[in-house]
């Protein structure tokens, strides 16, 4: 007879406290928190049903309650209009129903149901999970060949943790979707991918997915990297230029010089006297000769004062001739002048 008595009082016991359960849902949907009981069956004017919600921070208030034949469901500002019972609460079931959900609706519900001095208590922790907000891609380093560069990615808010996933987007048939062969993950902040030493081969379009318990969003960023010519090639352009510049001024300053030089030539040219003419030939004629005399005094007289000049000296060389051969003594030639 104690047995029996000891496993009424114990079931008794538990069916008062209640039972705990703990519910996950994400914000903006609808969620119902369940209590039942059977007290309302035997006298419903002495029904009582309360909801208590202590938040994080151990703050407690009063969600919902039935008393007297009212149902007072506007006790708090936060959760005016989204609270209600779910079901017939008066047969049993006193669930309640919060649309939409939000996240200052997180923390411990308490449902106590009174009748005749008997109890039911009913505990429910609820989780608001918040998807992450839509991430934001950027962009950190140069975007030139051989350069380092930093992908961030981050969600301003969301339920804790977020997890960060970075991936290519292929865009034509056969491209890659995994990262670079030379990218690191910063796994004190998996939203940071570094690509090192970018080649042309590092562009196109990379994808950002955050994601939690409650959902996932993602962003896109692309990535072009520009072409940098190494400093040997660069080195060996500006010498070719600039020796092709000295190539062109050289040949130009020999043009010019070609030129000054025939035009220098052909205004010298009318005034050049020429050292290697021949000069005029004068005719020796005898000093017994009359006749000979005679007629060179006519053509004589017609000769220039240049013929004149020339037979002069013609006369001095052949008289020193004769000084110093005296086989030619014993003739004496006159130089028959005008």
């Amino acid at each position: 007879m104690s047995l029996l008595l000891l496993l009424f009082l114990v079931s008794y016991y538990i069916g008062t406290l209640g039972t705990h359960t703990e519910i996950k849902r994400v914000a903006e949907e609808k969620v119902t928190l369940p209590c039942h009981h059977q007290l309302g069956l035997p006298e419903k004017d002495t029904l009582d049903i309360e909801w208590l919600l202590t938040d994080n921070e151990g703050n407690q208030k009063v969600v919902i309650t039935y008393s007297s034949h009212h149902v007072y469901n506007n006790l708090t500002e936060e959760q005016k209009g989204r609270v209600a019972f779910a079901s017939n609460f008066l047969a049993g079931d006193a669930s309640l129903q919060i649309e939409p959900l939000k996240p200052s609706d997180e923390g411990r519900y308490t449902c106590k149901v009174k009748n005749s001095g008997r109890y039911v208590w009913s505990y429910v922790i609820l989780k608001v999970l918040v998807r992450p907000s839509k991430p934001k891609c950027e962009l950190e380093g140069e975007l030139t060949e051989g350069s380092d560069l930093t992908l961030q990615c981050e969600s301003s808010s969301g339920t804790k943790p977020i997890v960060y996933y970075w991936q290519r987007i292929r865009e034509k048939e056969g491209e890659d979707e995994h990262l670079p062969p030379k990218s690191r993950i910063d796994y004190n902040n998996p939203g940071r991918v570094l690509l090192q030493n970018l080649t042309m081969s590092s562009s196109g379009l990379y994808q950002c997915t955050a994601g939690n318990e409650a959902g996932k969003e993602r962003c896109v960023v692309r990535v072009t990297v520009q072409y940098v010519p190494s400093i040997g090639m660069v080195a060996g352009a500006v010498t070719g230029i600039v020796a092709g510049a000295l190539l062109i001024f050289l040949l130009v300053w020999l043009l010019i010089r070609r030129k000054d030089k025939e035009r220098y030539e052909e205004e010298e040219r009318p005034n050049e006297i020429r050292e290697d003419a021949e000069a005029p030939k004068a005719r020796l004629v005898k000093p017994s000769s009359s006749s000979s005399g005679s007629r060179s005094s006519r053509s004589g007289s017609s000769s220039t004062r240049s013929t004149a000049n020339s037979a002069s000296r013609s006369q001095r060389t052949l008289s020193t001739e004769a000084a110093t051969q005296p086989g030619l003594a014993t003739q004496a030639y006159s130089l028959v002048g005008p």
